[in-house]
């Protein structure tokens, strides 16, 4: 009998299978406005509190112009200026004192602006985003402030090795598509920024619309007067987002060098980056590098027990992968205990490389996969948590579905698919290695 049993259920078609369980486990609830705007919420058990994100589909990636770099970046300041109705300093006072904490971030592709507090102020949150989104305005000298402080940011940044190895590996990797520089931009186009006054209104108006707009709500609301409250207060917004072609990256034709010199004290590192395709729904190449990253480089890899633990020939050991619109990199990178080390750890960073382009374990393989699914799961625990984690992938793919196809997509990948894209992406000619050393004597 228990051989019957297992027959037929074996030879049920694929449609009778029970679908895979939901990665992403509360239901969303998609609207999208007459005027483009996506609105997407997710009631969440947390009493009294809610989490208000609003997603703008752009990023560095969209600075097209010579000369104009750093633009995305920049609003994430402007927008906290004011309108008419509440103007600079106004607002903040008003949403400090109802209890809400509000930030900011960006990306190469994405800008999300975040506000988190209590639920019985809903209605006017959504009054008080609506207005500077439809009707942000600063006069020049405000601008002109604003944009020295972006310069400011900059040189702080600068003091530190990270950022001078990403403009390095960066331009290194990219010559015509936007990416070949960080979201702060080229340092010589922020300190002409204050010319750019007219320039600025031109790209909030290319961008800021209603189109290339999604606001995530998540926790503890009425989901029928919450959108009788979008739509009243978001619905007269009008704009569509501008069609701009995004200059196209060549293949790189060979291995590329990105040098630092560095003169202050601080360990030297290097990395092996490659060019590798876009993130999307339509392929598993984003899921691929999510997993391939921690396969390679992850706290349970050969890799990290041999370089870090064993041998203790570097300080850390990093898998540098964020899913990209457009072909970006895929890296591993290490910090050096002792410039001495180079060649070695070089030599076993790529070795890590080519075993995999022969063969993947198949238990690690399942193992990482677990763990980036459960992993998610012990990160969704509060409305603001959920928010950010819908926020960035709604913001990278396009979709409101994009979280739980993307999750769907790294439960699919296999050892083949690591070993092929390894054979086809991670090669010499799509590589940039990173030797940032150390020189203290050159301090004047």
């Amino acid at each position: 009998m228990r051989t019957l049993l297992l027959s037929l259920c074996l030879a049920l078609p694929a449609a009778a299978q029970p679908p895979p369980p939901r990665a992403f486990p509360w239901p969303i609830t998609t609207t999208t406005l007459r005027n483009g705007l996506t609105v997407m919420r997710v009631p969440f058990a947390s009493p009294g509190l809610v989490a208000y994100y609003t997603v703008v589909r752009v990023g560095s990636r969209n600075e097209v112009e010579p000369g104009h770099t750093g633009f995305a970046h920049f609003f994430e300041h402007m927008m906290f200026r004011g309108t008419k109705r509440f103007p600079e300093g106004a607002r903040s006072a008003l949403l400090g004192k109802l209890g809400f904490t509000e930030n900011a971030f960006t990306s190469d592709d994405v800008t999300v602006y975040t506000i988190n507090g209590p639920a019985t102020a809903l209605d006017t949150l959504v009054d008080v985003e609506a207005d500077r989104f439809r009707n942000l305005e600063y006069a020049e000298e405000p601008f002109k402030t604003e944009a020295a402080a972006v310069l400011g940011e900059y040189n702080k940044n600068a003091a530190n090795p990270a950022l001078k190895i990403e403009e390095a590996v960066l331009g290194a990797a990219f010559s015509k598509h936007p990416y070949q520089h960080t979201t702060l931009g080229f340092v010589e186009d922020i300190r002409a920024m204050p010319t750019r006054y007219e320039y600025s209104k031109q790209f909030f108006k290319r961008w800021y619309t209603p189109d290339n707009c999604v606001v995530v709500v998540v926790g503890d609301f009425d989901d029928a007067k919450l959108m009788k409250a979008i739509e009243a207060q978001y619905g007269p917004w009008t704009g569509k987002a501008a069609k701009l072609t995004i200059p196209a990256e060549p293949p790189l034709a060979g291995p590329r060098e990105a040098k630092v010199t560095w003169t202050s004290p601080t360990l030297p590192r290097t990395a092996l980056h490659f060019r590798t395709p876009a993130s999307t729904l339509r392929a598993k190449d984003g899921a691929i590098m999510t997993v391939l990253a921690q396969y390679l480089a992850g706290p349970t890899s050969p890799l990290f027990k041999s370089l870090v633990l064993d041998k203790q020939l570097v300080d850390r050991l990093d898998p540098s992968y964020f899913d990209h619109r457009d072909p970006f990199l895929f890296g591993l990178e290490a910090k050096l205990k002792d410039e001495r080390h180079r060649a070695e750890v070089n030599a076993a960073l790529q070795a890590a490389i080519d075993e995999v382009m022969k063969s993947v374990d198949d238990q690690r393989l399942a193992d990482i996969r677990d763990h980036l699914r459960f992993g998610l799961l012990m990160q969704l625990e509060s409305p603001d948590e959920v928010a950010e984690a819908l926020a960035w992938a709604t913001g990278i793919f396009g979709s409101p579905e994009a979280l739980e196809r993307q999750q769907q997509q790294l439960l699919a990948v296999t050892a083949k698919d690591l070993v092929a894209f390894a054979k086809t992406h991670l090669t010499a000619k799509n590589r940039v290695t990173l030797e940032f050393t150390v020189n203290v004597k050159e301090v004047k």
